[in-house]
C-alpha cells in the first residue's frame, strides 16, 4: 500500500474530536482558523497520502470553515498551492477578491496557501462532506505564481477535458492505495503534476509552455481514456486512435514506449478486464460466455478463451463458475 496517514475522530469521545482534528490538521501544511458548526460532535475522517513532491488528502466531515488571514500566511515555512476538489456537499472559496462555488464532482480550484484565503464546506443533507485536498510546493509547478494568480479560486471542470482525467487519477489513487506499490508513489506524483500542469496551462492558453514529459503525459492520458470510453466499439484499434487524436501511428507507438503495455495491449487487456467483470456478475449469468466475449471485441470464442486464460489462469467458463461456488 502507498504510504498513507489515516485519522478517525470517531474513536475519541465526541468532546474531544474538533480539538484533536484541530491541532493535527490546521497546523500542517498552511496554519489556519478553522471552525465548524458541529464542535460537539465532529466525526471527521482523513487520509493523507505521500506522492513525492505531492500530499493527496481524502477528507471527510460534517461541516468545515478555513479562514487563512495575512499574520498566518507570514509564518508559513514554504509558498505551497492546494488543489482542492469536492466530491460531495457546498463549498465556496475566496481569494484575490475571486468568490466562487464548486458544483461538488463537478469542478475543482486552485488556491494559494502563500496568500491569504477562505474556504468554506459544507454537507447537502445528513451525511457528511468529501472532498480530496493536494498539497503542491511552488517549485514543483513550471507555471509561474504570477500567471497562475490569475486561476486562484476559480472553478474549473473535473468531469471533462484534462481536467477531468486529473480528477479521475487522484480519485482512483485515494479511493484505492492499496491497488498500488510504495514505489510506484513517486510516479502517480509525477502524473498528476504532468496533468495538473496541463490542464492549468491549457486555461491560460500556455500549452506550448508545457515540458515535453507534461505534453506527453497529458496526451497520454487523453489516449487512455479515450480507449475506455470506447472499449466496445468494433472500430477501437491504434490507427482510429491515432486518427482521433491527429497523430501518427508512429508517434502513437512512441507515446507507449516508456510504458509497460503498447497501445494494443492495453486495449486487449482493459477489453479482458471487462468480459471478467462481466463473467463475475451475477445480474449476467444467463448471457453466454461467448456474447460476453463478442460485447468486448473477441467474437472468437476459441480465440477469447485462450486470451482469458493466459491472463487470468482459467477458462471464462471455469472463472465464472468459481466466482458462483464462491458466492454460495
Amino acid at each position: 500500500m502507498l504510504p498513507n496517514l489515516v485519522v478517525d475522530t470517531t474513536v475519541l469521545p465526541p468532546a474531544d474530536r474538533f480539538e484533536f482534528w484541530y491541532a493535527l490538521v490546521a497546523q500542517e501544511t498552511a496554519p489556519a482558523h478553522i471552525s465548524s458548526a458541529h464542535l460537539d460532535d465532529f466525526a471527521a475522517y482523513i487520509q493523507a497520502i505521500d506522492l513525492g513532491r505531492i500530499r493527496l488528502t481524502s477528507l471527510r466531515y460534517p461541516s468545515l470553515d478555513s479562514i487563512r488571514p495575512a499574520q498566518l500566511v507570514r509564518k508559513a515555512e514554504a509558498d505551497v498551492y492546494q488543489l482542492a476538489l469536492p466530491l460531495t456537499g457546498r463549498s465556496v472559496l475566496t481569494q484575490d477578491r475571486t468568490e466562487s462555488t464548486l458544483e461538488a464532482a463537478n469542478h475543482f480550484a486552485l488556491l494559494d496557501t502563500a496568500r491569504p484565503h477562505v474556504a468554506r464546506h459544507r454537507a447537502d443533507g445528513p451525511g457528511l462532506a468529501t472532498a480530496i485536498t493536494v498539497q503542491i510546493p511552488h517549485a514543483a509547478l513550471s507555471l509561474a505564481p504570477d500567471r497562475l494568480r490569475r486561476l486562484l479560486a476559480m472553478p474549473m471542470p473535473s468531469h471533462r477535458g484534462v481536467g477531468g482525467l486529473l480528477a479521475h487519477h487522484l480519485r482512483g489513487i485515494a479511493a484505492h492505495p492499496e491497488q498500488f506499490e510504495p514505489a510506484e508513489a513517486e510516479v502517480l506524483g509525477s502524473v498528476a503534476l504532468d496533468l495538473l500542469a496541463a490542464t492549468l496551462a491549457q486555461h491560460l492558453d500556455l500549452e506550448g509552455t508545457l515540458s515535453p514529459e507534461a505534453q506527453q503525459t497529458a496526451l497520454r492520458a487523453r489516449v487512455v481514456d479515450f480507449i475506455d470510453r470506447h472499449l466496445d466499439s468494433a472500430e477501437l484499434s491504434p490507427r482510429s486512435i491515432a486518427a482521433a487524436h491527429h497523430i501518427s501511428l508512429r508517434s502513437l507507438h512512441r507515446l507507449f514506449e516508456g510504458e509497460a503495455t503498447t497501445a494494443a495491449e492495453l486495449i486487449r487487456a482493459k477489453r479482458l478486464e471487462q468480459c471478467r467483470r462481466d463473467l463475475g456478475n451475477p445480474l449476467q449469468l444467463r448471457q453466454p460466455v461467448q456474447v460476453i466475449g463478442a460485447r468486448w471485441g473477441f467474437p472468437d470464442k476459441a480465440h477469447f478463451s485462450r486470451l482469458f486464460r493466459a491472463r487470468y489462469g482459467r477458462s471464462p467458463q471455469a472463472y465464472r463458475m468459481a466466482v458462483v461456488h464462491q458466492e454460495r
